[in-house]
């Protein structure tokens, strides 16, 4: 008999583990919550060895934190990378009530793993619970009867999920069209429940858990779990049996201290047992369970997936099968290609829940069950980058999407401040398939306000010298090369128009020069993507490869600062290619060490000046703040970086990072006097550095950074800053 609990009730592994080397026979189990996890995959035949290297494994860590492997992600489906820090959904036809989250963690990977584990042991048995390899009962809670739900059939995976759905932490699921939650909301320990289905001789009871303590005036916690939460018996149904309550200090969502718990369960156990054994006979051995385990899973049919059946009353949802599987071409999916496929669709943001089960068909292979929930068709989100220097962003974005025989996307956003201001409006469109592609349409303004001063607030900060706008439209055609690997083909029309002071000792009497750029480019990259934050990763890889011709015609027409008495007009193109990489070679709990380089090469002509020539060359940008800077000596027309991404983690989400580059150029621009040229070979090496404090919060990254530019008068920089540093594209490089 097995308790709720959380990560503390991981200890009842450890009692299961103790148990079985002291020959104790297990003939019946029960659990709520944590326990109807540990008991139903011990019911399923996993031995407690097996279920202590699954919950201490990667894998399992990633379902308790709510997140995927790298290499289930869709990157085809991900959101163009924005400031977005927090968002909320919306229905057409909901009120605000409807629209607030219930759930604060994704179950997506959990859902995935019960049904890899238990779907087809569950399936092969007949969805009988007392044919499993030890008969096996749990419950759940239904809030409106505000009564307990037992389980002792039906698909395992979704009995333990619905059993384990604690409020507001998982997303809650619906069994025979009742809403189910934690089984520990009403009954925490359900001896009880195994007494009536099995009156046992003697039953041996794990808890780790008690009633919560009276509510208390100024503790809003302890008043909402006595609203939610009811009293629990946690006493034994008769005399004959035995309660071990395990001693941890485990806290309920401290799964990282999973292998604390299982120890503490079994030194406790091992301190009780022989008052166990002594009331306890019958022993079993454990070559006689482990021949038991084999022939139980014999009768396992292998997961092989032949057919999808898609469940929402949307009948237009049934076409989201053809994402799964080619029915024409009698298609069956084996458990890798199954997992590309899932996640594929769980990445779709047209779909807010995803819920699989298996149904065993007469020639032994499945049928797989996907419950779906849409998406809510509207999203607000709102974030930005607010910083200590006068380069202040805010960001709003608003999105419809809808979902049906095709899927699409209406997203229209801006960016405003100061230093930086944008608005973007894009349309995309996908069709359901194995092998999905994408369209989109977009328009995009920008523009660049640069102030040539490192001012804090403490400053004030010198007057704008350069002015950069931009307009661009375009189509962009994405397709997958595998779930973290895309292909994308871009054309674009744009216009660029930049005003400048060719002199440092401008006044406002001055007029800037303007050079107008007008044409078109086209362009392909490849993008693999699998770093854990868009931006002060630290762990991951990230690769980007493009290849962009560009043809346009530039117009500059001098200002007073400029030394050209004539307008210029000229029609220009060039090849630009171009990578970018980071990989984390070292990924440990505590150091995190990465490599991160870039390389351009552009066959770039001059324009009618220095100024105009560099605006329109590729810039060494790898630590974001460079971003906010117009910084001559990181720009040239072909160059190499290569640096290191330091990282400790020495606190949680507490990072303290060290970013160090060199940057080589091939060749750079020079201004002589107004003449321009290529420089020799390799002049110009410079580096970079940055160190920062950051504080990876829900809503971004919180930091206090000191960058390093040694070719700036004032080398060092400080801000202290919440957000991201990131922009829309630019027009062409």
């Amino acid at each position: 008999m097995l308790s709720g609990g959380g990560a503390k009730g991981l200890a009842h592994i450890g009692v299961l583990k103790a148990l079985e080397e002291n020959g104790i026979p297990i003939d019946y189990i029960a659990g709520t919550s944590a326990g109807a996890l540990v008991g139903g995959m011990y019911a399923a035949g996993y031995s407690p060895e097996q279920i202590e290297a699954y919950v201490l494994s990667d894998q399992f860590q990633l379902v308790a934190l709510g997140k995927l492997n790298p290499n289930q992600t869709f990157l085809l489906r991900e959101q163009d990378a924005n400031a977005n820090m927090i968002g909320m959904s919306f229905s057409k036809d909901s009120t605000l009530q409807k629209s607030i989250p219930t759930n604060f963690t994704s179950s997506a990977l959990l859902d995935f793993e019960m049904m890899r584990l238990l779907g087809t042991i569950s399936a092969s048995n007949s969805n009988n619970f007392d044919s499993l390899f030890i008969p096996f009962r749990c419950v759940a809670s239904d809030i409106a009867k505000k009564e307990s739900i037992v389980f002792k059939d039906g698909k395992l995976n979704e009995a333990i999920r619905a059993s384990i759905t604690y409020p507001f932490f998982l997303y809650p699921i619906r069994i025979d069209d009742i809403l189910l939650f934690d089984g520990g909301l009403y009954n925490n320990f359900p001896a009880d429940v195994l007494h009536e289905a099995f009156n046992p001789d003697y039953i041996i009871g794990s808890n780790v858990e008690s009633n919560t303590t009276a509510p208390h005036e100024d503790d809003i916690m302890s008043q909402l779990t006595n609203m939610l939460v009811s009293l629990s018996n946690y006493e034994l149904p008769n005399n004959d049996g035995y309660m071990i309550e395990p001693n941890t200090d485990v806290s309920t969502f401290d799964f990282a201290s999973a292998e604390q718990a299982i120890n503490d369960g079994y030194m406790t156990t091992v301190a009780h047992i022989d008052s166990i054994k002594a009331h306890i006979d019958r022993r079993v051995t454990p070559s006689e369970l482990a021949m038991k385990r084999l022939a139980f899973h014999e009768n396992d049919a292998p997961l092989e997936i032949s057919s999808v059946s898609i469940h929402n009353s949307n009948k237009r949802l049934s076409y989201l099968s053809k994402s799964m599987i080619r029915k024409n071409k009698s298609e069956v999916l084996n458990l890798n290609l199954l997992e590309k496929r899932y996640f594929r669709l769980n990445a779709a943001p047209q779909i807010d829940f995803l819920f699989p089960t298996l149904e065993l068909k007469k020639d032994s292979t499945y049928d797989l069950n996907l419950y779906i929930t849409k998406a809510k068709e509207i999203r607000l989100e709102v974030g930005g980058h607010f910083s200590s220097r006068a380069v202040n962003t805010g960001y709003i974005g608003l999105s419809y999407q809808s979902i049906g025989k095709v899927a699409t996307k209406t997203e229209l956003s801006s960016y405003f401040g100061k230093f930086y201001g944008s608005g973007k409006a894009k349309f995309t469109i996908e069709l359901p398939g194995v092998y999905p592609f994408s369209t989109s349409a977009y328009f995009v303004l920008n523009r660049w306000d640069y102030f040539r001063s490192f001012a804090t607030f403490f400053e004030d900060a010198i007057p704008s010298f350069l002015v950069q706008e931009e307009r661009y439209a375009g189509l962009q055609f994405n397709i997958p090369f595998s779930n973290n690997i895309k292909s994308t083909l871009d054309g674009r029309w744009f216009t660029l128009e930049d005003q400048y002071y060719q002199n440092k000792k401008f006044t406002n009497k001055d007029t800037a020069d303007i050079t107008i750029f007008r044409g078109g480019s086209a362009s392909w990259n490849v993008t693999q993507n699998s770093l854990n934050r868009k931006q002060f990763a630290s762990s991951g890889h990230y690769f980007k490869a493009y290849a962009k011709y560009i043809n346009a015609l530039e117009h500059s027409i001098p200002g007073s600062t400029s030394k050209e008495e004539f307008e210029i007009k000229e029609n220009h193109n060039w090849l630009s290619l171009g990578l970018e990489f980071q990989s984390f070679v070292i990924e440990k709990p505590i150091f995190h060490l990465g490599i991160h380089g870039q390389i351009a090469y552009n066959t770039h002509p001059l324009f009618a000046n220095y100024t105009a020539s560099l605006l329109t060359t590729t810039e060494f940008s790898l630590v974001p703040d460079t971003r906010t800077y117009f910084m001559e000596e990181y720009r040239a027309p072909q160059f190499a970086a290569v640096g290191l991404n330091t990282v400790f983690t020495v606190y949680k989400k507490f990072d303290v990072r060290l970013d160090a580059y060199i940057y080589q150029p091939f060749r750079q621009i020079k201004n002589n006097n107004g003449s321009l040229s290529l420089s020799e070979l390799f002049e110009g090496r410079t580096y970079m550095a940055s160190s920062s404090i950051v504080y990876n919060s829900f809503i971004g990254p919180i930091r206090i950074t000191f960058n390093y530019f040694p070719e700036q008068d004032n080398p060092l920089a400080f801000q202290f800053s919440l957000g991201y540093i990131l922009f829309n594209d630019r027009a062409i490089r």
